[in-house]
């Protein structure tokens, strides 16, 4: 079907997206056999820059709010909390998941430490270092631009780090029969370029808070952080798993912020 914006078939994706990547209460669609089970990636990444648009713009409202009644760190700190009620720290979670696995010797307990639900002193070192640069970056942001252009870095963050993420689900083989990874499909190359190019022209909305040179070296930092995470989870654990492409979702949020900040800062 065509992509475009009048497309039934599109949003209907979105919705089934952005259930998948947040808690937001959103219905069962007419004919929907399992509201609740895991997506079909292999279809729905086209629309993975359309869901990750609306989370973070949701993000930004909640600062652009905040801003008007607390100062820019306090207002910071209530949208990444909000954030990750939203998402319930879906991506957050393959963060700690992954740094946890540094304690493993071998691939097969680094798969163990990821399936493990608790949390180790590395997955709390690193949910502390990326919580903190998320919230300083943002603070530091509506400082320097104000809460609206922070507002549309958000959004355009949100798009770009959820699609160049797949990347890592669609170089690598599942290094596990198992799983979400497993479960949801490894998407085709062509349609995940089809994705960037979307999340791209979204990233766009980060030109008012760090101008054309932050936007562009936002988008070079995004493929160099995309090309590592392919690399280390390839020589890691021998292929994808979820908590590899979250992991790399919030690597690449977090560098894009800072790369933004640089570009912005006077």
């Amino acid at each position: 079907m065509p992509f475009g914006m009048d497309n039934p078939a599109l949003w209907r994706d979105t919705i089934v997206a952005l259930r998948f990547f947040s808690r937001l209460p959103l219905p069962p669609l007419p004919g929907e056999a399992d509201p609740h089970g895991l997506p079909d990636f292999t279809r729905l990444i086209r629309v993975v820059p359309l869901a990750g648009l609306v989370l973070g713009g949701l993000a930004g409202a909640v600062l652009i709010l905040a801003s008007a009644l607390w100062p820019p760190i306090v207002a910071a700190l209530v949208c990444v909390g909000a954030a990750i009620v939203m998402t319930g720290a879906f991506h957050e979670d393959g963060l700690a998941d992954t740094a946890d696995s540094f304690g493993g010797m071998t691939v097969e307990r680094r798969l163990d430490i990821m399936k493990d639900s608790r949390i180790g002193t590395f997955g709390a070192a690193a949910l502390i270092i990326g919580l903190g640069l998320r919230v300083a970056a943002i603070g530091a942001l509506v400082t320097s631009v104000g809460a609206g252009r922070t507002a549309l870095v958000l959004a355009a963050s949100g798009a770009l780090s959820r699609a160049a993420a797949l990347g890592v689900q669609v170089r690598l083989p599942p290094a596990r029969v198992e799983g979400a990874a497993y479960a949801t499909g490894q998407p085709r190359e062509d349609d995940w370029f089809k994705a960037l190019l979307l999340a791209g022209g979204i990233f766009l909305l980060a030109i008012p808070a760090g101008g054309v040179f932050g936007t562009v070296m936002g988008l070079v930092v995004t493929g160099g952080v995309v090309t590592l995470a392919i690399r280390f989870a390839r020589s890691h654990v021998g292929g994808q798993t979820g908590d590899l492409t979250g992991a790399t979702q919030q690597v690449i949020e977090i560098a894009t912020l800072l790369t933004l900040l640089a570009a912005a800062a006077p």
